[in-house]
């Protein structure tokens, strides 16, 4: 039996509306293409500015697809049927001063496929508009509000994105925790009805990137995994040190050290038994005057790893300390 595409669109929605397993070369493979299912924030966070995607999906790597965002300018979310071009599109649209509902419409007119396509969008000042096409598989559908957005398509039900909002709206710390309590939040209200595969969430501030050279604070992915949300969750804690970390570094290589000491210790207090991380802390605190201090956080770092003894010997970063008879017994 040769099956046309309406037919084919309906078979695959009722499958998935009564909770069964499809196969995944099913799954994937319509005649336009391959079906981004999926559930997604797109948010900003008002205090620091931060903004970002938090996507899950029982779809491989979907953190290739979906997920789009710049600094200053906003986040954008690409599903469904994703046309990948509506994020880097949209974000030079919002850069340009439209409005995500100006953007949205500015996509949709010349797509070959509106009533397939799911969008969010978060602009820098916190404007949002989320857009569900007509032909999208149920269950499909979306909020939004001030700072973000909030899509899914092939959930188990609507429940899923209601509970994305509330987590989101009620969760306290960082934009980036607050996303991924959004995300397990609609996984615990049923999720994709197909499933768990692959989780993404990317966090953008100016200069936030490693030597403040991008905008990328937090980058991670997780892209073929049984339990994608424990694993995001784990690497999301590295990342949030890390983030802390590379503004300290950044601090201190602009010769900052006061500055950078609060970045420091708040990625200390995330990874306390870090030894690279404690050894950079103990650079940063010398650079600082705490020259005791920096002395007992370098011992920590090398008791941890007596391999950064090496480093250390040549490191004129610990100059200060090169003559200190504390120091020459610490890189013996």
């Amino acid at each position: 039996m040769k099956l046309n595409y309406r037919t084919l669109t309906w078979l695959i929605a009722f499958i998935c509306v009564f909770g069964l397993s499809l196969n995944s070369s099913l799954t994937a493979q319509t005649p336009t293409g391959r079906l981004v299912c999926t559930f997604s924030i797109a948010a900003r966070d008002s205090a620091t500015g931060e903004l970002g995607v938090a996507v899950a999906s029982r779809f491989f790597a979907v953190g290739t697809v979906v997920p789009w965002a710049s600094a200053n300018t906003g986040a954008v979310a690409t599903q469904s049927f994703a046309n990948t071009s509506f994020g880097p599109r949209g974000l030079e649209m919002l850069r340009n001063g439209l409005t995500p509902e100006e953007v949205l419409k500015a996509l949709l007119k010349d797509d070959d496929n509106p009533e397939q396509r799911q969008l969010g969008i978060v602009s820098a000042n916190g404007k949002s508009v989320t857009y569900t096409g007509s032909k999208c598989l149920p269950w499909a559908g979306g909020r939004s509000g001030k700072n973000y957005a909030v899509q899914g398509n092939i959930l188990t039900g609507e429940d899923v994105v209601i509970n994305m909002e509330k987590a989101f709206l009620t969760t306290k710390g960082t934009l980036a925790s607050r996303m991924y309590a959004a995300l397990v939040a609609g996984d615990r209200a049923g999720g994709d009805s197909r499933g768990k595969q692959s989780a993404a969430l990317i966090v953008v501030k100016d200069k936030a990137g490693y030597g403040g050279y991008t905008d990328r604070a937090i980058d991670i992915r997780v892209d073929d995994n049984p339990e994608p949300f424990k694993e995001l969750g784990r690497l999301l804690d590295y990342a949030q040190m890390n983030y802390a970390w590379n503004e300290a570094w950044t601090l201190f290589t602009q010769k900052k050290p006061q500055e950078a000491l609060p970045y420091v210790e708040r990625a200390v207090s995330l990874q306390p038994a870090n030894p690279e991380l404690l050894y950079d802390f103990a650079v940063i605190e010398l650079a600082a005057g705490k020259e005791e201090a920096s002395l007992e956080t370098l011992k920590k770092a090398l008791t941890l790893n007596p391999k950064l003894k090496q480093q250390a010997q040549g490191d004129n970063d610990l100059k200060g300390l090169h003559d200190n008879p504390q120091f020459k017994e610490l890189i013996k």
